[in-house]
């Protein structure tokens, strides 16, 4: 099993959960979560252990956002692409993706993981430097990341499989 495929179960994301997820709507709020969730842990300074609330509130937030939003309209745009790439990536063991596709998603998770020790280590020393930087290594790698699940879409969509997701 993949570690997006973990991620996934551990969300319950199922087809439904999937295609409400594509909507542009929930795909383009996924990236107010790290700021959001910057600014709940940094609350410690002001909130003490009341802090867990906005926390609380953020990760509810992360696990409710790929099922609150209505099914897209219209699944042609950049963010239902990026989404819908995400899906076709989980499921490459089951139809492999061609070799051009096959290392860089790998490459940018890691970059991001990376990017979240500075972030994380800002976190704990209320440092902001730190945060930004390692916000923005995050923030990047997960932009190119979506990119490259569009690229990887596009080639992919001519398949039964992926071809009734785009409408």
């Amino acid at each position: 099993m993949t570690l997006e495929e973990k991620i996934s179960k551990l969300f319950k994301l199922d087809n439904e959960a999937w295609l409400k997820h594509a909507n542009p709507w929930s795909a383009y709020s996924r990236f107010s979560m790290l700021p959001l969730l910057a600014i709940s842990f940094w609350s410690r300074v002001w909130l003490g252990w009341w802090a867990l609330v906005p926390i609380i509130i953020v990760l509810l937030w992360l696990w409710l956002n790929p099922r609150i939003f209505p099914r897209a309209k219209s699944t042609d745009n950049w963010a239902s692409k990026a989404v819908l790439g995400e899906r076709v990536w989980m499921n490459r063991k089951e139809i492999p993706v061609p070799k051009h596709h096959f290392y860089m998603p790998n490459i940018l998770s890691a970059v991001g993981a990376i990017g979240i020790i500075p972030f994380i280590w800002g976190l704990y020393f209320l440092e902001v430097w730190p945060i930004i930087f390692g916000g923005v290594v995050v923030f990047i790698s997960k932009l190119w990341f979506c990119d490259r699940m569009v690229w990887l879409y596009e080639d992919m969509k001519h398949l039964s499989e992926y071809k009734k997701w785009l409408f």
